[in-house]
């Protein structure tokens, strides 16, 4: 082939290998194109993978993104905002999977997406919205990986490349951290503004618009996944070096993003969209403790795995092309070379041998790509089958850690119950050698008798036998220890059976030796006797030798007797002596045994003592993290006692009350499982309970004791903030006792119990006391206040008709006419009050209904006792204010009254109604249909009041007379004096009015005083903010200052206008 192509002139190569060049790149473009107008294309769809992937394979072609940037500046960004959330994504891919140099190009354009992310952000569009988000994610992640080059695009390292790319800088390891806690807040804002926008139901998931926003969610999964674990690395490193309080603005940092991280990855978990496309990973349930060091062992690299499942609208193609394009190009260059040397002559050329080996090359080049295809799909699933082992190992791991906490607790209580059988086995052991000793006396007894002596011989083989039953019995440790105690009464039993047998037959062979004593020395005192008689009668007759010789066979008789009672008992002593011998036999056995059994028990021992010895290990290593978490918590809260945003917490004395009673009640239960703990401190269980519930009633104490000093008067304040600070000082001391075995059982939280009842008490010191009545007493107030206040408006409402009839008999003409304009504007007022009070009747029952839960109408008010007396307060001013305006009424009509007094009430009954809306609408619902009722019923009794004044003006207006002045026989001197006593009068007036404001002032300074106006609870306080604000709307402004009485303007005056008679200038007013 090298040949041939060598007999080919230069300049045909050249131009075949141009012409291919050119072809070739044609064929890329278009390939380009096409793939890049059909994934950003308008439709709500999401962008096809294998349009991507043409995409990113471009940008390896050309080692860039030349080509991509080139068409995609021509797209309509600008018109279309999901043409630009799916430009979004496609940068996003190359950039993750893209050529190295994409970075640079894309870095060339970068502001072209900002100012497309700037456009969409100020545009009110879903899509526009996530596009604003989108660029400034890739913005930041652009500039990420310009700055650190050594991460790559797709974020995959390494441990080791981490840790090199870190360096041993601590300064830009803490700038890295701070970087990635940026980059990780980008992808997580994404995130939750798509999820925001969906619905997370599987059918949204399932739709092209919802898979739309949620196909660019993939590559954020496997962006944060990589940026958590860095953090976490990093983070581990970071508290190595430094301080724990320099890190404390991270770690809070990073728990807030672990925790969006985490419902983000469960909530992507749930949908089915993601189920066949990718496996998220589970995050633990806690974040990781940076403050313990062991804890970066526990940690697990989240491991994002893609699924080789192809969607259903998309086939897999080939990555190379070798059917059309080749065969064209084949074909263009078989066709120059026919018209260059012309048609291959008998059908056969060089030509053809050349092509045939270029096809089977391909061929071959065909298979081999299809070999690395199958051997890449196999390393794949080989991969994922390690992975898929490697979770059922960690799965696996847990479980066998669950299992041996299990067999940890089992192997306490079989302890404890082999203790319990060990004793009885000493006892029964005792029993058992008791027995012996006794069966050994009662060896040396039996001389004599062979037959019993068998007998007590096999009964005490059993006994031994039972013994040894005994023994194996409890060597087997799950045996229960009712049939360890049916044995050892079975055992007592038959020893006693034993016993007593042994001591009768002792007692009868006693009885028989005896008898053959006292036979055998009466058969020799006889003989003695005999022998005497012979001696001394020896010269006696023949008589006496008969007798002799009788008495002699005599003896021979006996003689035998005794010979074979001494043979029979040669013979049992001989049979006592095996029986010893095969008892000592036995009793060398049992020995063996019981020596066997005792080293199994020191060994049972020994293996007991090394896990009681574990079990109060992890006992005080538990106790040990439960009391630093404790610190944490006391600390975080000591420390937000000098935080500058504190200050804008606050909080009521009854809280506070009730929580430092709820903490002296965990100090109490503390002293008892500290107690406890002392008695066995094999179970922390007793006191790790108690020491966490205290850590957060004592932290919840201190923060909202601090709230309540907030609030407080000075003094109060800062009693109550330095005892919260003594509290936390000491708590802390106390917990720091606990850590150490030496000071344990010295630690004692006494002094803790007297600062938190000294918090306690002022607590009650700072409760309002303006109370007169019990709380049981509120729910029945409640209603009688409001009774009185509907009947005390029926009664100004039958008096103001009686005063309506009494004026009609009494006046006429125009004064009649301004008597029924008042008293009917007056009955309608009420009427509205009426109405109003019925309305928050029915809004108070219903806020009652829904939050009194299970508890009684006077639980509920006795439980919201501030809330109540607010009501009641205002209940009582309604009606006051009702019939003041009856009586100030009754004055006018009579002419006995001002008709300011009138005015004055009717500001005053719309200042209590309005107290009485704001106290009912505190509590109740916003969309309350009834609260609305309430409030129109405000709104008409403003009215109201606004039409008595009105008529009240206007009838002063018609009654009171204007007296107009006579300055016809005044003169210039006469008039001069006149405004000089007037200037006075009024000087005299403004002075008289600046007393009577600071008067009012001052009256109603007091009046907040006496109603508790500086103590408030969370409900009042927004019922001091509601309240003043509709006083101050209806009350009339009495205390803006009115103007000064001016001067006449006078023209000047010429001589014409003198009148020469009295020397006087004549008086012009200008009307």
């Amino acid at each position: 082939m090298i040949n041939t192509i060598r007999q080919v002139p230069s300049k045909v190569l050249n131009r075949r290998s141009t012409n291919t060049l050119e072809a070739e790149r044609e064929q890329f473009d278009k390939v380009q194109c096409t793939s890049i107008s059909k994934a950003i294309s308008s439709s709500e769809a999401p962008v096809k993978e294998k349009h991507a992937r043409r995409i990113i394979l471009g940008t390896h072609h050309e080692k860039g993104a030349f080509t991509f940037w080139s068409y995609a500046i021509g797209l309509p960004l600008p018109s279309s905002s999901i043409i630009s959330w799916k430009f979004c994504h496609v940068v996003h891919k190359i950039l993750r999977d893209g050529h190295p140099n994409v970075l640079q190009d894309c870095m060339r354009h970068q502001s072209n997406i900002r100012e497309m992310g700037s456009l969409w952000g100020h545009l009110h569009d879903k899509y526009g919205q996530l596009v604003a988000i989108y660029s400034s994610l890739l913005i930041n992640k652009m500039n990420f990986h310009a700055k650190r080059t050594q991460f790559p695009g797709n974020l995959e390292m390494q441990d080791e490349e981490l840790e090199k790319a870190a360096g041993t800088d601590i300064n830009y390891v803490f700038q890295l951290t701070v970087d990635l806690f940026d980059y990780l807040s980008c992808e997580l804002k994404l995130a939750e503004t798509v999820f925001r926008q969906l619905n997370t139901s599987i059918a949204v998931s399932q739709t092209s618009s919802g898979q739309c926003r949620l196909s660019p969610m993939i590559q954020v999964i496997q962006d944060c996944s990589h940026l958590y674990h860095y953090i976490v690395k990093l983070l581990f490193k970071l508290h190595a070096c430094l301080p724990v309080e320099t890190l404390q603005g991270h770690r809070e940092r990073f728990h807030d993003q672990f925790h969006s991280l985490k419902n983000f990855f469960n909530r992507a978990r749930d949908m089915l969209y993601f189920k066949r496309l990718i496996q998220i990973p589970k995050l633990p349930d806690s974040p990781p403790n940076f403050l313990r060091a062991s804890a970066l062992a526990e940690h697990v690299k989240p491991v994002v795995v893609m699924s080789d499942e192809v969607p259903d609208d998309e086939e897999p193609e080939a990555l190379i092309e070798v059917t059309s394009a080749p065969q064209t190009q084949q074909q263009n260059v078989v066709d120059m070379f026919d018209q260059a040397f012309g048609p291959p002559s008998n059908g056969f050329d060089d030509r053809d041998v050349q092509i045939d080996n270029l096809k089977r090359e391909v061929e071959m080049l065909r298979a081999d790509l299809e070999r690395i295809k199958s051997e890449a799909q196999r390393y794949i699933t080989q991969l994922k089958s390690q992975i898929n082992s490697l979770e059922a190992e960690l799965e696996e791991q847990r479980t066998q850690k669950q299992k041996a906490l299990v067999e940890n607790e089992q192997l306490r209580m079989e302890l404890e119950s082999l203790r319990r059988q060990r004793a009885e086995g000493e006892s029964q052991l005792g029993q058992v050698l008791e027995a012996e000793k006794r069966a050994q006396a009662t060896e040396q007894r039996y001389n004599k008798l062979k037959d019993k002596h068998n007998d007590l011989v096999s009964s005490h083989a059993e006994l031994l036998r039972k013994s040894a039953d005994t023994s194996k019995m409890l060597s087997a440790t799950q045996q229960s220890q009712e049939e360890v105690a049916r044995t050892k009464q079975q055992l007592a039993f038959e020893v006693e059976q034993v016993k007593q047998a042994s001591e009768m037959k002792i007692e009868e062979q006693n009885v028989q030796l005896e008898r053959l004593r006292r036979e055998l020395e009466a058969s020799r005192a006889e003989l003695s006797h005999i022998q005497s008689t012979l001696q001394s009668s020896e010269q006696s007759g023949q008589k006496l030798s008969s007798m002799l010789g009788g008495l002699q066979e005599e003896e021979g008789v006996l003689r035998k007797k005794l010979a074979q009672q001494e043979a029979e008992l040669c013979s049992l002593k001989s049979e006592v002596q095996q029986s010893q011998s095969s008892l000592q036999q036995e009793k060398e056995r049992s020995s063996r045994e019981l020596g066997e059994l005792q080293g199994r028990l020191r060994e049972k021992s020994s293996q007991e003592d090394l896990l009681q010895q574990k079990l109060l290990d992890e006992q005080f290593r538990l106790l040990q993290g439960t009391v630093a978490e404790a610190e944490n918590i006391i600390q975080d809260a000591v420390a937000r006692l000098d935080d500058p945003l504190h200050v804008r917490c606050t909080s009521s004395p009854d809280y506070l009350i009730c929580r430092a009673e709820a903490t002296l009640g965990s100090i109490d239960s503390v002293q008892r499982g500290h107690a406890e703990y002392l008695k066995n401190m094999g179970d922390a269980g007793s006191l790790v309970r108690p020491l966490t519930q205290f850590a957060h009633l004592t932290a919840d104490t201190i923060v909202n004791g601090s709230a309540t000093a907030h609030l407080a008067p000075t003094d109060h304040a800062d009693k109550l903030t330095d005892s919260c600070r003594d509290c936390g000082n000491v708590s802390l001391q106390f917990l720091k006792d606990m850590k150490s075995k030496q000071s344990l059982a010295r630690a004692s939280p006494a002094a803790i119990k007297l600062i938190i009842e000294k918090i306690l008490q002022l607590g009650k010191d700072l409760r309002p006391k303006s109370m007169d009545f019990n709380q049981e007493e509120l729910g029945d107030m409640v209603d009688k206040e409001m009774a009185a206040t509907s009947a005390a408006i029926e009664e100004a409402v039958r008096r103001i008709e009686e005063m309506m009839n009494q004026a009609r008999k009494d006046s006429s003409g125009v004064k009649l006419e301004v008597n029924e304009r008042i008293l009917n504007s007056c009955t309608n007022l009420m009427k509205a009050i009426h109405l109003l009070v019925m309305a928050s009747t029915e809004l108070q029952r219903e806020i009652v209904d829904s939050g009194r839960g299970a508890a009684t109408q006077k639980e509920f008010y006795a439980k919201n006792s501030r809330w109540t007396e607010g009501l009641i307060s205002a209940s009582k001013a309604v009606g006051w204010g009702a019939t003041q305006m009856v009586e100030s009424a009754d004055k006018v009509v009579l002419h006995t009254g001002k008709y300011e007094e009138l005015i004055v009430c009717s500001h005053e009954i719309a200042a209590s109604t309005a107290q009485l809306v704001a106290a009912s609408k505190v509590k109740a619902d916003l969309h309350s249909k009834k609260l609305t009722k309430l409030q129109q019923a405000s709104r008409h009794v403003n009215d109201m009041a606004a039409n008595v004044v009105a008529s009240t003006k206007s009838g002063q207006e018609q009654i009171e007379d204007k007296d107009t002045m006579d300055f016809s026989g005044m003169s210039l001197i006469k008039l001069r004096k006149e405004e000089m006593e007037s200037q006075v009068k009024v000087l005299e007036l403004e002075t008289q009015l600046q007393g009577e404001r600071m008067r009012l002032g001052d009256l109603r300074k007091k009046h907040y005083e006496l109603a508790g106006g500086c103590d408030f609870s969370p409900e009042e306080a927004v019922l001091v903010k509601e309240a003043p604000a509709s006083l101050m709307a209806n009350k009339p402004s009495i205390l803006k200052k009115p103007p000064l009485a001016q001067k006449p303007t006078m023209p000047p005056k010429n001589n014409s206008q003198l009148n020469i008679s009295d020397g006087l200038y004549k008086a012009h007013f200008r009307h």
